[in-house]
């Protein structure tokens, strides 16, 4: 075990770059904001960071709109200052994934302007997909709401699976190949270990560009727009380029699949190394769904990933709390659920501020919120602001920290966070941050010698007990009580336990 790779078994934390740490005093966080930061993290006990975008930008989608591949937006600051932040990870045992956003660009990109300029037919045109026709081409409708085409003055219409400002590429054509292996070699030169890649099953679409039955939207394993059999041959070759840098460069694809058995087909292994694990993410609290996806996930991929918050959903404490009428529930379920994760064979991966017990912020003004898909549903459709909000690092009132004094964050952060800032936690082991930080210590001392397999052990139908090596794992989603097994000795519980059984809501690791 010890000679596997790093990533094998890694704690990475996501960093959503606008909302963890602004040191220009502008409102939004930065990279030199982060970089202050990164004693805490290696404080926490996590292995390495995912940055989102920081690439220049309009920002028509928190910049998961990209301009340019190759440099930093004056936003976040210069490739100076992310070369300063990567040697000081690297200084901190940190290590450093970057995203890539391969299925479409901005439609700022030169790219894009070029071919806008272009006539119909012409090469320019070709690097993305247009389509003549006096209609859309296909009834193929935008993640973030409306069509998934918008038609050109001269009358072509081109593809966005996102926003209009994002443009898909046309992965049929060599030269889009050709510009992201140079934009990986890029970022892998200056040190990165490893790459997030945005809508991984995206790139490709069927041929044809047939309709999409309406029982069929969605980002199913089966459909023309999502998972087509050529995206493999882009990882494939992406993988050849990550093999040739040492100390074991990765890349974890975004793959929103209906399918553990088609989530199983891109980390093959000549492949990527990891996708993520959605189904853990989506599942409710309930020791059955827990089991179903655990099992599956298990016996289809070779390395599996866990997850339970990220940029674009509810946080998971408040996803957990809906429907109990006891406020504690949802940062109760969240430990527990933490425990369950950090104990399973593979990965896993932290998203900001779930270390603090953030909750979604439900009620931010609509005049606040910027997320495309706020403002493309007329408001009906609140969008991925709530779990964006700017964290609260210290003091008692906005900006928390987050920002030099006087500084009003680009999201409003709420009055009742003086009471989760890191620095208020700190100290207090009853905190969210004290047991995220014992968790993952206690995770640390045990992974190499844990085998990458679990033994379930007999358990009412509310509860979840497994075994991986000698370490037992129990988890009570259930009402009542539930007796634990046998065992040595306690060595963590998400809450208050008697030493026989479990309550509601907790989970607990015994040494067997």
């Amino acid at each position: 075990m010890t000679n596997s790779p790093w990533w094998r078994d890694a704690v990475v934390y996501e960093i959503y770059v606008r909302s963890f740490a602004d040191a220009s005093g502008d409102g939004v966080g930065d990279l030199q904001g982060i970089r202050s930061r990164l004693p805490y993290l290696a404080a926490l006990g996590v292995d390495a960071v995912w940055l989102t975008p920081f690439q220049p930008s309009p920002m028509a989608d928190g910049g998961y709109d990209v301009a340019d591949y190759r440099d930093v937006d004056p936003l976040f600051g210069t490739l100076a200052d992310f070369d300063a932040l990567v040697a000081a990870a690297h200084e901190l045992g940190l290590r450093v994934m970057v995203d890539i956003v391969p299925n479409h660009s901005s439609s700022a990109h030169r790219w894009f302007q070029a071919a806008l300029a272009a006539p119909p037919g012409d090469p320019a045109r070709d690097r993305y997909i247009f389509r003549d026709g006096d209609a859309p081409p296909n009834n193929w409708t935008s993640v973030f709401g409306g069509p998934a085409w918008t038609q050109v003055p001269d009358g072509q219409w081109y593809l966005h699976l996102f926003a209009p400002e994002q443009p898909d590429f046309n992965w049929r054509n060599p030269e889009v190949h050709e510009e992201f292996l140079d934009v990986l070699r890029f970022w892998l030169d200056r040190g990165v270990d490893g790459f997030r890649i945005d809508v991984a099953m995206g790139l490709y679409k069927n041929a044809d560009l047939p309709d999409v039955p309406p029982a069929e939207e969605g980002f199913r394993s089966q459909s023309p727009i999502w998972s087509q059999p050529e995206v493999h041959e882009v990882y494939r070759e992406w993988r050849k380029v990550l093999d040739s840098y040492p100390d074991d460069r990765a890349a974890v694809g975004e793959v929103w699949t209906d399918s553990t058995e088609d989530l199983a087909r891109y980390v093959r292994p000549d492949e990527l190394h990891q996708s993520f694990n959605f189904a853990w993410l989506e599942a409710p609290w309930s020791a059955t769904a827990f089991r179903t996806v655990i099992d599956e996930t298990l016996a289809a991929v070779p390395a599996p990933t866990w997850v339970l918050s990220n940029h674009d959903v509810v946080r998971h404490i408040s996803r957990y709390g809906e429907g109990s009428l006891d406020p504690q529930a949802g940062p109760a379920r969240g430990r527990a659920a933490l425990m369950t994760m950090l104990a399973l064979p593979g990965s896993a991966y932290l998203y900001q501020g779930e270390e603090l017990g953030l909750p979604e912020v439900k009620d931010l003004p609509p005049e606040a919120r910027q997320d495309p898909i706020f403002t493309r549903s007329g408001g009906e459709v609140t969008g991925r602001d709530g779990c964006r909000v700017p964290l609260p690092w210290s003091g008692t009132a906005e900006p928390f920290g987050f920002s030099p004094e006087g500084t009003r964050p680009w999201l409003p952060q709420p009055a009742a966070w003086a009471t989760l800032t890191a620095a208020h936690q700190d100290g207090d082991r009853a905190s969210t941050l004290s047991f995220y930080r014992r968790v993952l210590a206690v995770r640390r001392t045990l992974r190499e010698t844990l085998p990458g397999t679990i033994t379930w052990l007999g358990s009412s139908e509310d509860a979840l007990i497994f075994a991986r090596g000698e370490l037992i794992c129990a988890i009570n989603c259930g009402e009542g009580p539930v007796p634990l097994p046998p065992y040595s000795e306690v060595l963590l519980s998400s809450g208050p336990y008697d030493p026989s059984v479990l309550p509601p809501d907790t989970a607990v690791w015994l040494r067997a």
